[in-house]
């Protein structure tokens, strides 16, 4: 099957084969294309609306996923449009009664750079995901619905309907369901999906203005009954996310309405909310697929799992599905990876979305309005997928292991510049680090990355201990994984031999050496 390379599919319209078809312009689909894209895996972005999805909906990024977006080259973008989340002020009877911090505020570290949950609307990082993806030569077809598709052994090929009525079918090595809970994939797939009872309910979501709020607080009016309201200031805009309880389960969303229920549950008048920009009903749900694979075919973020919002959870674990099934899809098709890595797409992730999921759920149902570090999916790893070897003994009970998220740590190039280690993970390679001397194999330069701290030929000099502190004290050898995790720590000895048989999964047995 002759595939078109990235640019050809600028023109959406015009391709007709593709690498990897990706359903839904959310956040997993973007993400998703961008780390192809970076990786010159063609990939064409289909989305049933006409246009980028509005409405703040999930604002929080939790410190993971801004590790990812700095990776992806997004995060400058993101922390511009971004901010801090503020304290929650509590309204009875016209008045503030009190104000608290619902979520904690965690120092970095050098570990750890991004400690804290990052607040943006996810207008707006659809709007920034869609636009690095631009600059990356990809594109996304709007007002394309993905009504059809069937696949064989070779490909899938895909019925998609323009707006204007009109009929075509890609072909794809792949195919990736990004299209949310109600996924039009998932059900051609027959794939169902189950997970715990949540108590009926619902909320109106509006994004809007309002004149008189203070811009300083997260605002939340409750009622005896249990109902609820609040507004959230949305950063670098003059808009408020809000959210208010209803009873009834088809709410009226009009503008009057809408403006009658913020009235009826806050001390705001209609007539001091200017603007309603959009709306939306929530009804709690909560379920993981079945399968994350059917085929050729992928299950990604809300496709695979749903969650509460409570806790931020959701958009995150599914940026990070987006990231794991980037860089697997990328050595298939482009370094000739047997079809079994892909096999570990389902099974690093759904034991994760099945964790999380378990934690939104908790919170949920336990009301509880405050969050930690352990939201922050930080600790999130794989030390039990196939994919991870740790060969050393003696390991202290604390220390990093294989499968572990890579550190961050400030040091210095040889010649003295200042640099991070999140600097050599950035790319789409792998990453060797050596710390100390041990004897390597010449490695392909495109797909790895080598950089030794200490020895008597450092590239890195590990000024004040940071990697030390994040890595031990070696030697060692570790191999990082395109998204930052651990594949291989082992000792020096016998490095090339180790680093030799870890890459081999990975680049259909050339074992990443230089040819000849």
């Amino acid at each position: 099957m002759e595939l078109n390379n990235v640019k050809d599919v600028r023109d959406g319209s015009a391709v007709t084969s593709v690498d990897v078809l990706i359903a839904g312009a959310g956040p997993t689909g973007l993400a998703l294309a961008i780390d192809l894209a970076r990786r010159g895996v063609s990939a064409l972005v289909v989305e049933r609306q006409d246009h980028l999805s509005r409405g703040a909906r999930g604002n929080g990024l939790q410190p993971r996923t801004q590790e990812v977006y700095e990776d992806l080259g997004v995060l400058p973008a993101i922390q511009a449009a971004g901010g801090s989340y503020p304290p929650v002020a509590l309204w009875e009877d016209g008045r503030i009664t009190g104000t608290h911090m619902m979520i904690e505020r965690v120092d970095p570290t050098p570990a750890a750079p991004h400690s804290n949950a990052l607040m943006v609307p996810q207008w707006r990082n659809i709007e920034v995901l869609h636009e690095r993806l631009w600059e990356l030569g990809g594109s996304v077809l709007f007002g394309t619905e993905l009504t059809a598709f069937e696949q064989d052994a070779d490909a899938v090929r895909s019925r998609l309907t323009l707006s204007d009525g009109t009929v075509r079918t890609v072909t794809s090595r792949y195919l990736v369901a990004a299209d949310g809970g109600r996924s039009t994939v998932r059900r051609a797939l027959g794939v169902g999906m189950s997970g715990p009872a949540l108590a009926a309910g619902a909320a109106v979501l509006a994004d809007i203005r309002v004149d008189g709020l203070d811009r300083d607080h997260w605002h939340r009016w409750t009622r005896p009954d249990g109902g609820f309201a609040m507004m959230l200031p949305l950063p670098h805009t003059d808009l408020f996310q809000t959210m208010t309880s209803v009873s009834e389960d088809a709410p009226d969303t009009s503008p009057e309405a809408v403006r009658a229920l913020i009235a009826d549950r806050t001390h705001i008048a209609p007539e001091q909310i200017r603007d309603i920009v959009w709306t939306s009903v929530f009804r709690p749900r909560a379920g993981m697929a079945e399968r994350f694979r059917a085929g050729r075919v992928f299950l990604a973020g809300d496709a695979a799992h749903i969650h509460s919002p409570a806790g931020g959870q959701g958009l995150n674990t599914s940026v990070q599905d987006a990231y794991n099934l980037g860089w697997k899809l990328g050595q298939v098709l482009r370094h000739g990876a047997p079809d079994a890595l892909l096999e570990t797409y389902e099974t690093e992730r759904r034991p994760i979305a099945a964790r999380i999921l378990d934690t939104s759920t908790r919170l949920h149902q336990s009301r509880s309005m405050r969050r930690g570090r352990d939201l922050h999916q930080l600790d999130i790893g794989y030390p039990d997928s196939p994919l991870t070897s740790e060969l050393r003994t003696d390991v202290p009970e604390d220390a990093l292991r294989a499968g572990d998220r890579a550190p961050d740590a400030p040091c210095h190039t040889a010649d003295g510049k200042p640099f991070r280690l999140f600097e050599a993970l950035r790319g789409p390679q792998f990453t060797v680090l050596v710390l100390g001397d041990a004897e390597l194999p010449s490695l392909d330069g495109e797909l790895v990355h080598t950089y030794r701290v200490g020895g008597q030929a450092p590239d890195l000099v590990d000024t004040d201990g940071h990697i030390r502190d994040a890595y031990g004290d070696g030697p060692a050898v570790f191999l990082v994984r395109p998204d930052g995790y651990l594949t291989l720590a082992a000792p020096a000895e016998e490095a090339a031999a180790h680093l030799d048989a870890a890459l081999a999964p990975y680049v259909g047995g050339a074992l990443g050496r230089v040819a000849g």
